[in-house]
């Protein structure tokens, strides 16, 4: 069986269409390339009740459920007490953490030292790009909110998740439309289960566009299945 993630990105800015979700997008990416298969990716606002909520629903379904945001010193950085509150424990000063914190933010020891209030029984993870420690309890890794931060972190631990195969990837694109295709693409899909198949369709000033993309953990069948798609999608496409 296959390594499975959830990817969950906690921050009112995200689920209102402020800011982007680029941390969802760089994850899922990442954890693809290691062999993990995202099969969910979500955004909460920053609610003790609804993180919660959703990490006791959804860290059962998959190998890996990723939190990223909200572990700040803000008042709505509230991630560190919701994940407590999923995993029915109190918080817990890290006392070796919170020294760390203090020396290494002495204008502001003390708002540094908050950040060492985990969850009982959870881990910490090193920053090597900011101040607020992340840190994993059982399955779910929570992560820094800022890109640069998380993808830092996310690095240093990232032989943590690897699955037994990486998923590769082929993508081309066509001049054509996902109808001219349709039947090729599902010829392929009964032909190689294994390997999931995307169409993504644009339409620009030149005419419309179709972009095929293909991604499996079992590299021969990805071979097979291009190796009959391709030449098949040429000819579809110059009908």
């Amino acid at each position: 069986m296959p390594v499975t993630a959830a990817i969950l990105t906690i921050g009112n800015e995200v689920v209102s269409g402020d800011v982007a979700n680029t941390n969802a997008v760089w994850l899922a990416q990442r954890l693809e390339s290691l062999g993990v298969r995202v099969v969910l990716t979500a955004a909460v606002p920053d609610e003790i009740d609804t993180i919660a909520e959703f990490v006791r629903r959804e860290r059962g379904h998959v190998d890996h459920l990723v939190v990223t945001g909200g572990l700040g010193g803000t008042p709505d950085d509230l991630t560190r007490e919701a994940l407590a509150e999923a995993f029915s424990v109190k918080q817990k000063e890290i006392e070796d953490l919170a020294a760390d914190l203090r020396a290494r933010f002495p204008k502001s020891p003390d708002y540094a030292a908050r950040w060492a209030q985990l969850p009982d029984g959870a881990r910490a993870l090193k920053n090597p790009e900011g101040g607020a420690p992340g840190f994993v309890i059982e399955n779910v890794y929570v992560l820094p909110g800022l890109p640069s931060e998380m993808e830092a972190m996310f690095d240093l631990y990232a032989e943590e998740f690897r699955g037994d195969q990486p998923i590769a990837k082929w993508r081309r694109s066509y001049r054509t439309r996902e109808s001219d295709i349709v039947n090729v693409l599902s010829g392929a899909t009964v032909r190689w289960p294994q390997v999931r198949i995307g169409s993504y369709p644009r339409f620009d000033e030149d005419g419309p566009e179709v972009e095929v993309v293909l991604k499996s953990a079992d590299a021969s069948a990805l071979a097979e299945a291009v190796a009959w798609l391709e030449p098949s999608l040429e000819l579809a496409a110059r009908r």
